[in-house]
């Protein structure tokens, strides 16, 4: 198992995070995903080291921060929304500079990546965009072969044209299945296509933490007259939501005829997020 979180809490000041498990075999992407204030950042630092739990355990390829930090810290790849890197140097400068703490560093690998996202070798890093910075925090990170990539939010300051590379480049790091990647992003429906596990966190507590089909086989989202909703098991219905012409609820998936009148389909992430942060709350 390359990744295995088992029972971590995290007091933060006020915030808490309570009894964190999940686990990532090599191969996969892990999808992070939650509201503002969930403790995804929280969990990623955990991930990083740069927390230490209150309790449980974090377990990167068998070996833990307490006996193998140095070792960890040369399987981990990072895009942090964070300005990592030195504003007066270049980007050849700066891979240099960082590159020495990673004995597996290639610069023939940083440019061949910083070629590829357009990025000029040469020009100082205060220079770049926010997009581009975050470029070059992705190809540094896949310049000293990491074993695990870990992205907080890259995607939403990249354009359209480079996501597309960027998931190329994502889909080409775990094609040996030897690597892994956690991706935390906002932008739910890049997830549906690549993602093979999901982390749901809310308010510090994790919702849902395993494979996609196991979540997609969990819950559905029915259309339908309100009477004909209802008249699901009340402990089944998440939250049911009326609207003007129509009615929408989401259910745990259990088999039914009462779906025979009701328009049913698989949720997508986007959707599940949604009505989740909604349960609780008067329809």
């Amino acid at each position: 198992m390359l990744l295995e979180i088992k029972d971590v809490c995290k007091r933060l000041g006020n915030f808490k995070l309570k009894n964190i498990s999940l686990q990532l075999p090599a191969g996969y992407i892990l999808g992070l995903i939650g509201p503002n204030g969930a403790g995804k950042t929280s969990l990623i630092h955990l991930i990083l080291g740069l927390y230490e739990p209150n309790e449980g355990e974090i377990l990167i390829d068998g070996l833990s921060y307490t006996d193998h930090e140095v070792d960890i810290r040369e399987k981990l790849g990072t895009v942090l929304l964070e300005d990592l890197f030195v504003n007066g140097l270049t980007l050849k400068e700066n891979a240099s500079r960082f590159g020495e703490f990673y004995k597996n560093y290639s610069e023939e690998i940083l440019l061949k990546y910083l070629n590829r996202f357009h990025l000029d070798a040469d020009r100082k890093f205060k220079q770049l965009s926010k997009g581009e910075k975050l470029k070059f925090q992705f190809a540094f990170a896949l310049s000293h072969d990491a074993k695990l990539l870990i992205l907080d939010e890259p995607t939403g300051n990249f354009d359209p044209t480079f996501r597309a590379e960027f998931f190329e480049v994502l889909k080409e790091f775990i094609a040996d299945g030897q690597r892994s990647i956690i991706l935390s992003t906002h932008l739910t429906e890049d997830l549906d296509r690549i993602a093979d596990y999901i982390c749901y966190l809310e308010k510090g507590e994790t919702i849902f933490a395993g494979d996609i089909e196991s979540l997609r086989d969990k819950y559905r989202l029915v259309v339908g007259e309100e009477y004909k909703i209802k008249l699901l098991r009340k402990d089944d219905i998440i939250y049911l939501e009326k609207g003007e012409f129509t009615n929408r609820a989401l259910v745990i998936n259990r088999p039914s005829r009462l779906y025979d009148a009701l328009k049913v389909t698989v949720p997508t992430i986007e959707e599940l997020m949604y009505f989740m942060t909604k349960r609780g709350k008067k329809s």
